[in-house]
């Protein structure tokens, strides 16, 4: 698989400052108008390769010809500039995982939904080491990953597995588009990363898996998420997003030509073939059907998995620096719970629009 296709960092904060650039600037109108286009962009990983795939297909038209608005797909080469795209008003809504959702536009003041839940990390996300083979192995080691990124996060859970806390390692931030040349060298002993770049270093001689991200189920989320406001007055955009997905998804999940033939067009556009896109899609639990989706996304677990993260992303400093205690932004939930702040909510999870497709309502 060729990672040099896939975008300079993937599912990764950068730092907080730099992503808040002009998100002052961007304020989120109680009551805007209602619309008849809009835009939505996407990054190359396994889970949002179906997006690009519905457009090129014509399965984004028919659904948005359905209710008579346009939807643009968009490609951003860096995932990071297609969340800040997204939370200075270029774009509709981004696909994004939950914690960066709460790390920049919600924590920036952009009040986010995740309107399409597609799937988490089963096993795409993992710890790789020519020297432990468990979390506690760890202990004392230099570990190269993206800083700030969901590799970070998932290091400090498998460091907890063990007693240990991030004190215990020494971590040092290496780009991704360097993590495979970095494990190729002697000094490196460990790193955490993400697919395709971490079955290269699984493929390295001499390795052992420590630790991933099947082992913590359900914590690194992959949706697309929009503006809150943006849904609230075009309810349509929601509907035609949702039927989309589902019709899409029928294909990824087809075992017959139609799915295979799918699925190669997925791994074309992120850079690899059918194999390769099928080995990720192996260490990712889709929601292949509505009825799946809205059942996680209604589940206490998924509340649970937030106050991890944003525990996580307090203690790193990502709630901005003049956040108080993790409260300062409100989570909120289709239950009607909410985590922090009940009156600064900036990110919701909508399981509306999914339960709408699986109830045949679209």
């Amino acid at each position: 698989m060729r990672h040099e296709t896939f975008p300079s960092i993937r599912r990764a904060f950068r730092a907080f400052a730099a992503g808040l650039l002009g998100f002052s600037l961007l304020a989120v109108s109680a009551h805007a108008e209602p619309k008849k286009e809009f835009n939505i962009a996407w990054t190359i990983y396994v889970g949002w390769m179906p997006w690009p795939y519905a457009a090129d297909s014509g399965i984004v038209k028919k659904w948005a010809d359905k209710y008579g608005i346009t939807i643009n797909v968009t490609q951003i080469n860096d995932y990071v500039e297609s969340i800040n795209q997204y939370t200075a008003g270029k774009f509709d809504g981004v696909t994004m995982t939950n914690m960066d959702a709460l790390t920049i536009p919600a924590a920036g003041g952009v009040d986010t939904t995740a309107v399409i839940i597609g799937d988490f990390s089963n096993g795409n996300d993992g710890i790789v080491s020519k020297v432990a083979k468990t979390p506690a192995d760890l202990k004392g080691q230099t570990i190269n990953l993206v800083e700030l990124s969901v590799s970070h996060y998932l290091l400090a859970r498998a460091l907890e597995t063990a007693g240990l806390a991030e004190k215990d390692v020494t971590v040092v931030n290496t780009s991704d588009a360097d993590m495979v040349a970095a494990f190729k060298s002697p000094e490196t002993t460990t790193v955490v990363t993400w697919n395709p770049l971490l079955a290269e270093v699984k493929a390295e001689p001499g390795t052992a898996s420590v630790f991933d991200s099947a082992q913590v189920p359900g914590e690194i989320i992959d949706a697309l998420m929009v503006n809150s406001t943006v849904l609230a007055d075009n309810p349509d955009f929601g509907k035609a997003l949702a039927g989309i997905w589902y019709e899409t998804m029928t294909l990824v999940t087809d075992p017959g030509d139609k799915g295979k033939e799918a699925r190669a067009a997925m791994g074309a556009l992120s850079g690899t073939d059918l194999a390769g896109y099928d080995e990720q899609l192996a260490a990712t639990k889709l929601f292949a059907t509505p009825a799946e989706a809205v059942s996680f996304t209604e589940g206490q677990e998924l509340i649970k998995t937030m106050d991890l993260v944003r525990t996580f992303s307090f203690d790193h400093g990502l709630l901005g620096e003049g956040a108080a205690d993790k409260d300062v932004v409100g989570i909120a939930f289709p239950n009607g719970d909410v985590l922090g702040s009940k009156d600064n909510v900036k990110l919701r999870f909508d399981a509306s629009f999914m339960k709408m497709a699986a109830d045949g309502a679209l």
